[in-house]
């Protein structure tokens, strides 16, 4: 039931141009965090563990975590983070306002 109130609040909020617009300019981020949050949980490892093998603290791992627009990891940071849980960091440059194409061998091109 929860699921439900939150969708219909983010659907109500969204149908605002202003709030569609600052959430469409962050979504990036979002998607980010996402992933990163989502590799964590596969890993089946807490922050606190993470933080240990990445050499770090706990909440450095919290913060690197987190939606706080403030913190910018270094990619050299994202790639400890990644190594932690046995993952790797890709970065692409897409052209904004593609979808991808697909191209030789069925992989998207950018």
């Amino acid at each position: 039931m929860a699921t439900s109130t939150l969708k219909r609040f983010k659907a109500r909020a969204l149908a605002r141009p202003e709030v569609r617009k600052a959430y469409d300019d962050i979504e990036g981020e979002f998607a980010f965090l996402d992933e990163v949050l989502k590799a964590r949980a596969s890993s089946g490892l807490t922050q606190a563990e993470v933080a240990a093998r990445v050499g770090t603290t706990q909440s450095a791992i919290a913060r690197l975590e987190s939606s706080a627009l403030k913190h910018s990891p270094s990619i050299a940071t994202l790639q400890r983070y990644a190594r932690a849980m046995g993952y790797k960091v890709e970065i692409r440059l897409v052209k904004e306002g593609r979808q991808g194409r697909k191209g030789q061998g069925g992989e998207k091109q950018d």
